[in-house]
């Protein structure tokens, strides 16, 4: 039997026993007297309505407004009717989307048993529709603060388990989500109140337009599922440039992870923001794209160039930049792409920029670059020591590169070893880290 297939069989017999369980306190202790109400009724069709406009977030986690439906029965009708509504939405959902059966016992297990737990609780500190009691309000509160982290630390994991995916890759996710469950639980409150206080009509109109509110984050939370996709094609097919590029010469992705590095090392050291630390390491990641488009014959090295080889190889910043601004990674990174090859005297390529025209961050990553070159051993040229190379930038600081960022570093390099100081094993997978970015890009 396979890892995956233990994992999945484990997933589901820890939820088959958890619901078990639970229909076993349900069948004995709750009441279902209550159950073929009116109100209920209406909750269950809510419910059902909501449960097939849910939004899922890959297939392991989902948002709608079936949780503020049974909440609200919770409060105001009891804990069978809350039980009854949860379960007819469930599987009215599995009917309609045929998914996994294990996926199925884990979403039961994972609303049956934080109702019956969130209903002792409020039962135990007020009591359905009691309007009169102080303590109602804040019971439905807390039940309903209960019921949906229950829910997630039930599901969470298991889900994870099922799919054999680790719970952290689901964090962005979760982050998602927890202000828009943190919103239901206050409409939960505030539905209940209104129904308590003014009548039936009035509350169905407050949980009609929480649904309302769930059918548009669903709209919203779409919208950011379509860009984390987006963002998932957009470095996949930049990750495979680099990589291509390294294919053709064995040198780019060592030097690409080193100077991203030694670019976010530098723009920390300088006192710069997480973004603008963010913003150079993925630049110094991406500098060299563009080479993407040079012959292989350039790409070997092993040849003189003739003009127009070199009139190539000055054209690569602006091809990187083109390809990252078409792919669409966020815009500031192009511009730096391709201004890293500038010059503080202006004699630089492609577009000649002098001293504080070349945008602070692409000043930063020639730095980086330059004494990646001089001290790597995969290199043309003999490789210096870090001394060395130290040397050789400060002897062209102010007509090549920005002084003040040689000096930073300098300071960078004082007391690193000489693993850091040659980055001999800079590791672009690692410096990639390709799932943070497409979650962090997605949640932009």
């Amino acid at each position: 039997m396979s890892p995956n297939t233990r994992r999945s069989q484990t997933a589901a017999a820890v939820a088959a026993a958890l619901l078990v369980a639970a229909l076993i306190w349900f069948a004995a202790l709750v009441d279902l007297t209550k159950v073929g109400d009116p109100l209920t009724l209406f909750l269950i069709a809510l419910a059902i309505a909501a449960e097939v406009l849910s939004v899922r977030f890959e297939r392991r986690l989902n948002i709608s407004g079936t949780d503020t439906c049974y909440l609200v029965a919770l409060a105001l009708i009891g804990t069978g009717s809350a039980i009854v509504v949860a379960g007819a939405a469930l599987l009215a959902s599995y009917v309609v989307e045929r998914y996994r059966t294990r996926a199925l016992l884990i979403n039961l297990a994972g609303v049956f048993v934080p109702i019956l737990i969130a209903g002792t609780v409020f039962e135990a500190i007020s009591a359905p529709h009691a309007s009169g009691d102080d303590a109602f309000l804040p019971g439905i509160a807390i039940a309903s603060i209960l019921a949906l982290g229950l829910n997630l630390a039930i599901v969470l994991p298991l889900m994870a388990l099922l799919d054999g995916v680790r719970v952290r890759s689901l964090a962005p996710a979760l982050r998602t989500m927890a202000g828009a469950l943190m919103f239901q639980a206050a409409f939960v409150v505030a539905s209940a109140g209104i129904y308590a206080r003014f009548g039936t009509e009035a509350g169905i109109v407050a949980v009609v337009l929480v649904l309302s509110y769930a059918y548009m984050t669903r709209l919203v939370l779409v919208s950011r599922e379509r860009t984390r996709q987006y963002a998932n094609l957009s470095w996949g097919i930049l990750s495979g440039l680099i990589r291509t590029l390294d294919v053709r010469d064995s040198r780019a992705a060592r030097h690409c992870a080193a100077v991203a590095r030694f670019s976010r090392d530098i723009a920390k050291a300088e006192g710069l923001g997480e973004r603008d630390q963010e913003l150079a390491h993925t630049a110094g990641l991406l500098h060299d794209i563009g080479k993407f488009a040079l012959s292989d014959r350039v790409m070997d090295g092993s040849t003189d160039l003739t003009d127009e080889d070199w009139q190539g190889i000055r054209r690569h910043p602006s091809i990187g930049a083109e390809l990252l601004k078409d792919i669409g990674v966020y815009g500031p990174v192009a511009e730096i792409v391709g201004a890293h090859h500038e010059r503080m005297d202006g004699r630089g390529y492609p577009r000649r920029l002098p001293g504080e025209e070349i945008p602070a961050i692409a000043r930063i990553v020639a730095v980086a670059e330059v004494y990646d070159t001089l001290t790597a051993p995969d290199t043309y040229r003999t490789p210096m020591n870090s001394f060395e190379a130290l040397n050789e930038l400060r002897r062209v600081a102010g007509t090549q590169l920005d002084g003040h960022f040689v000096e930073v570093l300098a300071e960078v390099l004082a007391g690193q070893g000489t693993a850091y100081r040659h980055a001999d094993e800079a590791d672009f997978d690692a410096e990639l880290d390709i799932q943070r970015r497409m979650n962090e890009a997605a949640a932009t």
